[in-house]
């Protein structure tokens, strides 16, 4: 048990550092578009395009950045919404029971469902065409737009995150089944 929970704790660090880097994403989000909203005004009064598809493209791959890295620190802190008007009154092992068995059969299958779900759309983003061979990968519809590829790739690098979260979670849950108050203090 304790080989697992040092494997947690090596799990809730990286989740840390990338929970801090999308709340940094936060930061850069609104610079980009407070940017973008300033010369598309400015830009209008002088007569020149200041903005260009590429910078609003990042705002967008920004903000889906946030949240897509966000999901698995959400879990880590349990910043999830709850409908807990029974289970704030159980004990920590119950509780611990409750989110042990809905993490093992309902999240955990639903980050591998996502996984699996996202793989092709992914692929072919990359270039993968139906026979199997590869081609150009998908670009924006708008001129000088963003690739589109590595975007959709964070999707299922989300995924990957928050199922890794997940079993970090689940080992968490199991040490408070069996008595482990360290455990307990971590959550």
């Amino acid at each position: 048990m304790k080989a697992l929970l040092r494997l947690s704790q090596t799990i809730d660090r990286a989740t840390e550092m990338l929970g801090r880097l999308s709340s940094g994403m936060v930061i850069l989000t609104i610079l980009v578009g407070f940017y973008n909203v300033m010369a598309r005004y400015i830009g209008r009064l002088i007569g020149l395009k200041l903005s260009t598809n590429v910078l609003i493209e990042l705002q967008w791959y920004l903000f889906s950045l946030m949240f897509l890295l966000g999901f698995a620190y959400i879990l880590k802190h349990a910043a999830n919404v709850r409908v807990d008007f029974l289970y704030s009154q159980w004990s920590a092992q119950r509780q611990a029971w409750v989110d042990f068995w809905g993490t093992v059969f309902f999240l955990i299958p639903f980050c591998l469902l996502g996984i699996g779900v996202s793989i092709n759309p992914v692929l072919q983003s990359w270039g993968q065409l139906p026979d199997g061979s590869w081609g150009p990968w998908e670009l924006s519809a708008d001129a000088n737009g963003l690739p589109r590829a590595p975007i959709k790739t964070m999707i299922i690098v989300a995924f990957v995150l928050l199922l890794v979260q997940a079993i970090s979670q689940a080992i968490k849950y199991l040490a408070i089944i069996k008595g482990y108050t360290q455990a307990a203090q971590s959550l």
